[in-house]
């Protein structure tokens, strides 16, 4: 088994971060580059997150060894163990060889900080640049980073010159590696602290909140106005965009120089636009510079940036509208279904998607009745009550977790307690748990929080390059930190344990953090200690008070503005639901008419064909005679049926003249 655990996360993790992408992304109309980018800085990241507790284990059993091959006086001095020297060292499981995890967490850690720091906000400005080339987005990116990265070079130029000038400072180049990362942990752990202390609070909260029927409602009722308004704003937005580009379509002619750039831009707005510009369009006019005013390259390139950006905002809210109004519609069966005396789930549309017919035939209506009306609320308080206990043992930890003597972190009394029996997997798992449970509360704030329209994690496939890239850059960041603060709190870190052992690899690529003493026994230690405040302010709702004063109207259950946007969504939805109704009701007639009727109208067109056939063999054999052009041979009730089922009758071009009323013709005949 050595190495195998190792190899299978290695895989799963993989398979997972290309699970999330595929949900966010979309890899058929998305940049292959954006899409690789992206998922090589999820995938590093939570490799870290999944790979972490196996070299803490690793690193417990190396411990053990150490102990029990040093004498007792090499013991006491340089490593402190808690069980005999005599004890047998177990071989965990999971072990990884020596020598494998430094240079895994060497590769991993630096490609992640060259992806975030480099690469990344690089391709953001790539991906949102109007340009029509790849030389013209290439320029426009360096320009747009030039105060980006000049910032960094200054300060770390400015930082090498004291370096030099100060006698008192004799830096390697390993303490000048070291000095990087703890500039970049810092700036990570700053932003993790405020991420942390929202979802800590919120997790648990949501799925309390996940129970009531009546509160998950009326908040989808609330979402509904709320996107409707984003919706017509984002509709009329791509209107006027559409007319800009059908008057600059108009003005640069086929002949003109900047038609490529015209074109390129056509070809990124929606095909009922595209039909509709060129169908006003005339091939052969001729533009006259003389006369004409036409607009610049760079404006070309403005407008067909806004295009972009129009085109994925209208698209990404008709995709929501219809996501919110399907989870509306399921909300309002839940809230019928629960007084049914029946007990089976009875919805009140069909679901557009494919059913699956092994889910259909275990959740069945009456199993779907007893989880959605009966199970599903208690599970949901179970679960939020546990995470409440995860959140309690977390604000604890952050704030005593400094404590050797005594140990106050309950985090690393569990993993002092586990490594006492050398319980592997109890370690294993206890560790996942924990760095999971942090890495979820840090990680779905990344994935709910919203920067107006710049930066926004939509599901089902509605994100656009820009914020897929923005949030590999977040993760790159926050993780490396989220990473040592997890060992700080499990006391797995020398510097916070200030014991002289044999530290994890992944501490050992950090390096010492003693390079910098403010930084390590100060900033690391009780600034975690915000999350106290911040999770309070989360609590009490102060951060969505001050947004809803400021005018961004959020979801609050004593805001009359609230109440408004409820009744609004509600009556929105109603609207929606009877529309529905009324097509599905159509679907229904015609399906019906095509089942009663439908068999009668083959066999008749089947009569009609053989009918056509005699008729034609009769006009061959008398070629003397000048018919109608409506040749019949059956009776007035047949030809009546048929002229029901028909719009229009076959035509006979052998005939001489052509009568205006086919009845003139039967009676000729």
């Amino acid at each position: 088994m050595s190495g195998a655990a190792l190899g299978l996360e290695i895989v799963f993790v993989f398979f997972l971060a290309l699970f999330l992408l595929h949900r966010y992304g979309d890899f058929k109309k998305q940049h292959r580059l954006v899409i690789i980018a992206t998922l090589l800085a999820w995938y590093l990241c939570f490799l870290i997150v999944f790979i972490l507790p196996l070299d803490v284990s690793t690193t417990i059993y190396n411990r053990c060894k150490l102990a029990v091959n040093s004498s007792p006086a090499e013991s006491n001095g340089s490593y402190v163990t808690l069980a005999p020297s005599k004890q047998k060292c177990f071989k965990p499981w999971s072990y990884i060889p020596n020598g494998i995890m430094p240079i895994f967490w060497r590769v991993v850690y630096w490609t992640s900080q060259f992806l975030t720091w480099i690469l990344l906000p690089f391709m953001q400005s790539y991906a949102r640049s109007g340009g029509f080339s790849i030389t013209g987005k290439i320029k426009t990116a360096l320009i747009e980073n030039a105060i980006y990265y000049g910032t960094y070079l200054l300060i770390f130029g400015a930082f090498l010159i004291y370096v030099a000038v100060n006698p008192n400072f004799h830096l390697q180049w390993n303490q000048l590696q070291t000095i990087g990362i703890a500039a970049a942990n810092t700036w990570g752990l700053f932003l993790l602290v405020l991420l942390l202390g929202y979802g800590l609070v919120e997790i648990p909260r949501s799925h309390w909140n996940g129970a009531k029927r009546g509160y998950l409602l009326m908040k989808t009722y609330f979402k509904a106005a709320k996107l409707m308004t984003e919706k017509a704003d984002a509709e009329e937005n791509l209107e006027d965009i559409m007319e800009e580009v059908r008057k600059v379509s108009e003005s640069i002619k086929y002949n003109h120089r900047l038609r490529k750039c015209v074109d390129t831009i056509l070809k990124k707005c929606p095909t009922e636009y595209q039909e509709r510009m060129g169908r006003n369009m005339d091939d052969y006019e001729d533009f006259d510079e003389r006369q004409n005013s036409y607009p610049s390259e760079k404006s070309l390139v403005k407008l067909h940036k806004q295009v972009i950006y129009s085109v994925q905002r209208h698209r990404r809210t008709q995709v929501q509208w219809q996501i919110l109004l399907e989870q509306a519609f399921y909300l309002e069966d839940v809230a019928k279904n629960e007084t049914s005396a029946t007990r089976q789930f009875v919805h009140t549309f069909h679901s557009q998607e494919p059913e699956n017919k092994i889910i259909r035939y275990f959740y069945t209506p009456t199993v779907e009745w007893y989880w959605e009306c009966l199970l599903r609320p208690w599970f949901y308080r179970v679960l939020a009550v546990v995470l409440a206990t995860f959140s309690v043992i977390v604000v604890w930890s952050e704030c005593t977790f400094f404590s050797t003597k005594p140990v106050l972190s309950l985090f690393a009394v569990f993993i002092q307690l586990a490594e006492k029996t050398y319980n592997y997997i109890y370690i294993e798992m206890a560790c996942f748990l924990t760095i999971f449970f942090l890495s979820i509360c840090v990680y779905s704030t990344v994935f709910r929080i919203r920067v107006f329209n710049y930066y926004y994690l939509a599901s089902h496939h509605q994100t656009d390059a820009y914020s897929l890239l923005f949030s590999g850059m977040l993760f790159c960041r926050l993780t490396p930190p989220l990473c040592l603060n997890f060992l700080g709190l499990t006391h797995m870190d020398a510097t916070i344990s200030h014991k002289n052992t044999q530290p994890t690899a992944y501490t050992s690529i950090m390096g010492s953090m003693r390079v910098l003493s403010f930084i390590a026994d100060g900033f690391y230690i009780y600034y975690p200690m915000l999350v106290v405040i911040l999770c309070i302010a989360t609590y009490f709702s102060l951060g969505t008070r001050c947004l809803n004063l400021l005018g961004f109207q959020q979801f609050m259950g004593d805001s009359e503005m609230t109440s408004d946007l409820i009744d609004e969504g509600k009556e929105l939805i109603r609207r929606e639901k009877r529309k529905r109704q009324r097509q599905e009701e159509g679907e229904n007639r015609r399906r019906e008419w095509k089942e009663r009727y439908g068999n009668r109208d083959d066999s008749t067109r089947n009569r009609v064909v053989h009918t056509d056939q005699k008729e034609s063999s009769f006009s061959d054999t008398n070629t003397n005679r000048s018919l109608s052009k409506y040749t019949r041979s059956n009776g007035r009730t047949e030809r009546d049926r048929i002229e029901l089922l028909q719009d229009a009758e076959p035509l006979d071009f052998n005939a001489d003249s052509i009568n205006d009323d086919p009845l003139e013709a039967d009676s000729g005949r």
